[in-house]
């Protein structure tokens, strides 16, 4: 079981990361804000917006939720909200879409690494033959797990 400390440290990371991903949905929004339809009545151009940021919002929410299974993020973001902005915008809006779900994206996959996922459990570090992260746990003390403990090049042998 974790300890009292323990699971405090692990509430405060999730805090934080909830916190970034917050930020990540809003910067995306505020980039794209402005290209919403222009030509629309103000009412129905304000309904939009929220239609984005929630959008958005939805986005990074599943991302920072299970960042294991939620392939392309980006397209799936851009799907929901191309509908929003006229045609001789879209390349821009995917343009921020792609740099800002991007930026969460390797934010999201430096926490993995880190731990902060998986109830604070560290991951191998080494990839395997098909190109995907190892998902088994690392020695004590150790960057990788059993299967790839040769490639450990902070133990020298003696």
């Amino acid at each position: 079981m974790f300890e009292e400390s323990e699971l405090t440290r692990m509430d405060e990371r999730i805090l934080y990361i909830q916190n970034c991903m917050y930020q990540y949905s809003r910067a995306i929004y505020r980039s794209i804000k402005d290209l919403i339809d222009p030509y629309v009545d103000p009412q129905t151009q304000l309904e939009y917006r929220r239609e984005v940021l929630a959008a958005c919002e939805g986005t990074m929410e599943r991302l920072a939720a299970d960042p294991h299974y939620f392939a392309k993020p980006d397209k799936a973001l851009f799907q929901d909200i191309r509908r929003y902005c006229p045609i001789t915008v879209q390349e821009q809006v995917a343009w921020a879409v792609s740099h800002g779900v991007g930026a969460a994206v390797a934010f999201v996959e430096e926490q993995v690494e880190a731990g902060a996922f998986d109830g604070g459990v560290a991951r191998c570090r080494a990839t395997t033959r098909k190109g995907k992260p190892c998902q088994r746990t690392p020695l004590p003390d150790r960057d990788y797990c059993p299967s790839h403990q040769h490639l450990d090049r902070s133990r020298v042998a003696a």
